[in-house]
């Protein structure tokens, strides 16, 4: 019984220099807390592992971090409600002054009556094409083109955008390759990244004037509300 009782006592030491807490040691030698601190209190208090401290920081904000999603959440669903069913003309606003943001536009150095969009969010490019469509511009007349880096998944990608757009992958004019620089830290890398995707209007002069036509008239709307 001595015996025993000593073996439990080295053993509930070893634990304790290895960072165990007393609730631990008790747990795992099925004794009581006042022998388990009897036998070890001249030992000095374990200091917690990086990973331990990560892992009680993670537990004491887990419960806000959830709220604020929670809270995130609502308030997306809760904007997304106030939008409702939109209009054509709301539509035809939007699509302006998204191409006006994101298209290629003319400049007094590089005169260019071309219609070409590039961007790499799926849901804009939906958006500009509802927009195209709102227009009477034909799927006939549209050419897509993917521009990414070497080093992604590029067949991946063209087969993704090819089923956002709605057309076969083959259709794609010849991919752009960006060539990779180890020097630099990219952000848009893994499975998500799939490039940018360029639409391109062919014979587009007059909607391009027409664009700008739409577009100076919205600053002439909106200077005329200030």
């Amino acid at each position: 019984m001595v015996q025993a009782k000593t073996d439990m006592r080295a053993r509930a030491r070893e634990l304790r220099l290895a960072g165990r807490t007393y609730d631990e040691i008790v747990a795992e030698l099925g004794v009581a807390k006042s022998s388990v601190s009897l036998w070890v209190r001249d030992l000095p208090k374990p200091q917690k592992t990086a990973r331990q401290m990560h892992e009680m920081r993670e537990a004491r904000w887990a419960p806000h971090r959830r709220a604020r999603t929670i809270k995130q959440i609502e308030t997306k669903l809760e904007a997304a409600y106030e939008i409702g069913r939109m209009t054509e003309r709301e539509l035809f606003l939007i699509g302006v002054g998204l191409y006006w943001s994101e298209g290629t536009k003319s400049k007094t150095h590089r005169p260019s009556e071309c219609v070409n969009f590039v961007n790499s969010d799926p849901d804009m490019i939906k958006v500009y094409l509802a927009w195209l469509r709102l227009l009477g511009i034909e799927k006939g007349r549209l050419r897509f083109h993917l521009m990414i880096h070497e080093s992604a998944d590029v067949a991946g990608a063209e087969e993704f955008w090819a089923e956002i757009v709605g057309v076969d992958a083959r259709s794609f004019c010849k991919t752009t390759l960006k060539k990779h620089n180890p020097k630099t830290v990219r952000k848009n890398v893994g499975e998500g990244y799939r490039g940018c995707l360029a639409v391109r209007v062919i014979e587009g002069a007059d909607l391009y004037r027409r664009i700008e036509g739409w577009w100076y008239g919205i600053v002439v709307g909106a200077k005329a509300m200030i």
